[in-house]
């Protein structure tokens, strides 16, 4: 029997013409990795239920394990998908077209806004830290995407320290650490710091503050 084509666009903005009732790998893995990422920021692995995620992605739950193995490789995509997605952006800020202190300005202020617009990122991290990063040390793919930032931090710092604009002892996993844990902390540790000082840290205007606050603490620490 005769199925009519169905005209769709692919990520990449791209017309793509399929028979009605043709699956459509691509898609399908997209949809079960964005269900999986929400589920597991949730509920954490050991909350998370292969189930829900299926339901959520709208499709069979046999077809999670087709295309992921296992839970333990699906909460490892996920993953790997949230820090693509963030490394992503970073290419996207062309750090290496600025001058250093503005590149790293704009680096730090990027950090602590994406941090801000992404809970699921932070809430997976937090869980993944429970569990002994086992994840993250079986996965290449993750070590890999570190290295190019890294190296882009490198080359601003030493650009900046053959200038004289910033320290010349600067290393740049240390300070690449000491970046995201300004930030990281704020929103991971947000609700028990507002209890305990009794600010609204939440709020529109502290969280404006703070990232004043962490571009102007960062950037001192590596001027001269």
């Amino acid at each position: 029997m005769f199925s009519p084509a169905k005209s769709m666009i692919s990520g990449s903005g791209r017309k793509v013409v399929r028979q009605a009732g043709q699956r459509d790998p691509e898609a399908t893995q997209g949809a079960l990795l964005a269900a999986a990422v929400a589920e597991f920021a949730e509920k954490g692995f050991a909350g998370a239920r292969v189930d829900e995620i299926a339901a959520r992605a709208g499709v069979n739950k046999q077809l999670v394990y087709h295309h992921f193995g296992n839970k333990d490789d699906l909460y490892q995509a996920a993953l790997e998908t949230v820090y693509a997605q963030i490394r992503e952006h970073e290419r996207a800020l062309h750090l290496g077209d600025l001058e250093p202190l503005p590149a790293m300005e704009r680096l730090v202020g990027f950090s602590f806004d994406y941090l801000h617009k992404h809970p699921e990122f932070v809430a997976l991290l937090a869980d993944e830290n429970l569990h002994g990063a086992r994840h993250v040390q079986r996965s290449n793919r993750l070590k890999e995407m570190h290295s190019p930032l890294v190296t882009l931090i490198r080359d601003t710092l030493d650009k900046g320290a053959r200038e004289g604009v910033f320290r010349s002892d600067l290393d740049p996993i240390d300070i690449y650490i000491s970046i995201a844990a300004l930030s990281y902390f704020y929103f991971s540790n947000g609700r028990t710091l507002s209890a305990i000082f009794g600010r609204k840290l939440g709020s529109p205007r502290n969280i404006a503050a703070r990232r004043k606050h962490v571009i102007a603490f960062a950037l001192g620490a590596l001027r001269v």
